[in-house]
């Protein structure tokens, strides 16, 4: 396993960078975020995937000092395309122990985010749900104007409706193993049926993740669900190519950012 100390040599070094995952609303496909991506490159080349390296650094001081530099790194990268667009949105991944000691807040502050503050949303897992501290700083960054997802949720567990109903969740993000399930021999799984009836009944921004087909994408679209991201949509993109990708999807914009008819 790797150590929270070949981390931080590695963060020293320079050899993290980020990627960026495009988010786009259905069913117009308009680019309307993306979800900050960390990497990892070794000097020799070798590419450490998340998996090998975040689970490492749970409960560790070395997980704020990676989320900090997650989030000075992209408004580095995007914070001017962030303010010439209100409509878009930023999605960073956050550990539970961030969460409710201010930090996040902190940190967006610091790198210039404060402006921005409503375009932010911050991503826990059921997993890394907060303790009442973290639970208290989620209400707190809400009142902030920072939206709150839920990631990875799996229909096919009753505890993620638990979760929705004590926790300031805005958005759900549909984990990937749930869209896998829509295959030609398959359209339209159990758990469909049961995504539609909440997107109806509640105000949940539904976000589904890990569309790789054109199939999975139309049945989405018909259950109501208002946005996704995926490798059929779009690769994750490095900030240059994010804001290109954005302006294709888009359209020409005018010196002041705004869309013109």
């Amino acid at each position: 396993m790797i150590r929270p100390e070949e981390i931080a040599e590695g963060l020293a070094k320079g050899e993290f960078f980020l990627e960026y995952l495009p988010i786009l609303s259905l069913p117009d496909l308009r680019c309307i975020g993306a979800e900050a991506l960390i990497r990892w490159r070794r000097a020799d080349g070798s590419l450490v995937m998340p998996g090998e390296f975040i689970p490492s650094l749970e409960s560790t001081p070395a997980s704020g000092v990676l989320t900090y530099w997650v989030i000075e790194t992209a408004a580095a990268e995007l914070k001017d395309w962030l303010r010439r667009h209100a409509d878009v949105h930023l999605s960073l991944n956050v550990p539970p122990e961030i969460t409710g000691r201010g930090g996040v807040y902190y940190a967006a502050m610091k790198s210039g985010l404060a402006d921005m503050i409503p375009q932010l949303i911050l991503e826990v897992t059921e997993r890394g749900l907060p303790d009442a501290l973290g639970l208290a700083g989620m209400f707190q960054a809400q009142q902030l104007g920072i939206k709150m997802a839920l990631d990875d949720v799996s229909l096919l567990r009753g505890a993620n409706l638990a979760i929705l109903s004590r926790c300031p969740f805005d958005i759900i993000k549909v984990d990937r193993e749930m869209l896998a399930m829509i295959t030609p021999e398959t359209p339209s799984p159990e758990w469909l049926e049961g995504l539609t009836a909440l997107i109806r009944s509640s105000r949940l921004m539904v976000i589904a993740e890990g569309v790789e087909t054109a199939q999975q994408l139309q049945v989405l679209m018909q259950a109501g669900v208002q946005a996704a991201q995926g490798f059929h949509l779009s690769p994750p993109v490095s900030a240059a190519d994010l804001i290109a990708f954005h302006q294709r999807t888009n359209g020409p914009e005018d010196a002041d950012g705004d869309l013109q008819p």
